[in-house]
């Protein structure tokens, strides 16, 4: 499916699938033949049934816009547990997330996908030693990455969009990118999402379709996300801002909140198809 000039895919975790034969069965019904593939679930089979897992997706005819890895351990309980717990800086969990990253990147060139995206945790403020610490971790795993024909992609929501934009350039590598997420700016009072595509413009490669309102305590609380259309995005608005900066790449939805994902990824689609130009 393509709209206003984007191919319109879904984010596998969405669906909650229970294997990959029951995730090409959940996407097919919505429309959809793109999709933006989690490989948490790949990465910890062994190579038999790995590659049982990954006929089912070839043989599917669906087509990957990224992948995507994240890491057992994450909290997403509270915003302060996810920052104590998500992405690379804890010390205890860099060297196992590092070779999960690695065994991913595999999975993603073997797939024949170019981007693969990660909340690489939250970038600690620059002048302090964690913030080298991170430029010096992301500039490894950019590198391990790079082996494998792989760009990195930055999942928004964490930083503010003008201090990503700062990481990302003092970083000074090449294969790196942006996933941008709306809707995580709100969720973790990070600021307006359609400001921030502004800001992060030249860094963009791979975009989410996601909505929310926001925490009576911005950056505290975690805000609520609510199906697209409904929540403080506005999809006309979003959509122009993206066609502003010349975005013109994959669309993938993600919904992870509530019991009907389903048939809220069709919400969304609704909502772009009725974006007037």
């Amino acid at each position: 499916m393509q709209l206003h000039g984007h191919d319109i895919g879904v984010c596998s975790w969405s669906l909650r699938p229970a294997d990959m034969a029951a995730l090409v069965a959940a996407v097919k019904p919505l429309g959809l033949s793109h999709l933006q593939l989690a490989l948490e679930p790949l990465v910890m089979l062994d190579d038999k049934r790995k590659h049982e897992e990954l006929g089912h997706l070839r043989q599917s005819g669906l087509k990957l816009t990224s992948t995507m890895i994240s890491f057992p351990g994450e909290d997403y309980s509270s915003i302060a547990r996810i920052h104590q717990t998500g992405g690379y800086l804890a010390d205890e969990t860099w060297a196992v997330r590092k070779q999960l990253t690695i065994a991913a990147a595999k999975i993603s060139a073997e797939l024949g996908t170019t981007l693969l995206m990660m909340h690489i945790g939250f970038v600690p403020h620059k002048g302090t030693g964690g913030y080298t610490t991170m430029l010096q971790r992301i500039r490894e795993i950019a590198a391990a990455l790079g082996q494998h024909g792989q760009t990195l992609l930055m999942e928004t929501g964490q930083e503010k969009a003008a201090a990503l934009r700062e990481f990302i350039e003092d970083l000074h590598v090449a294969n790196i990118g942006v996933n941008f997420d709306p809707a995580n700016m709100i969720l973790y009072g990070a600021g307006d999402p359609i400001e921030a595509i502004g800001v992060l413009a030249k860094y963009i490669r791979h975009v989410h379709v996601k909505d929310a309102v926001a925490s009576n305590q911005p950056g505290e609380a975690w805000g609520a996300e609510v199906p697209f259309g409904s929540g403080q995005v506005g999809a006309k608005r979003f959509l122009e801002a993206l066609h502003r900066v010349d975005y013109r790449g994959p669309l993938a939805i993600e919904r992870e909140a509530g019991e009907s994902r389903a048939a809220d990824v069709k919400v969304a689609i609704e909502a772009l198809r009725n974006v007037t130009p």
